[in-house]
């Protein structure tokens, strides 16, 4: 039995929550509460929420104990790019790429 948490379109960059998730992939729930906590990354709190999410799922829909569960999976993908234009000199124009990302959360109990 697993229980799934997904956040879609989070505007921060991929490589900015990966930093931080690759610290709680395989952690038990409880060490991966206390490790968000204290990492001072903007992703930790999105990862938080995620867990939280993916916690209440085994709790409410797959009658899970919260005390017995491990991250078995956690990843992020690219979202959609949302492209701006910055003006410069001389009638030139340079590209912003403000990046989105999908954060995946799977629980499993041990």
């Amino acid at each position: 039995m697993e229980a799934k948490a997904l956040a879609k379109h989070i505007r921060i960059a991929p490589r900015k929550i990966r930093i931080v998730m690759n610290l709680i992939r395989g952690k038990n729930v409880g060490e991966a509460f206390a490790i968000l906590k204290h990492v001072p990354k903007v992703g930790s709190e999105v990862l938080e929420k995620v867990l939280k999410s993916a916690v209440a799922n085994a709790e409410h829909n797959c009658d899970m104990n919260a005390d017995n569960l491990y991250i078995s999976e956690a990843y992020v993908d690219q979202g959609p790019t949302l492209k701006r234009i910055h003006p410069r000199s001389r009638g030139q124009a340079f590209k912003i790429l403000k990046h989105t990302s999908h954060v995946s959360i799977v629980v499993k109990e041990r």
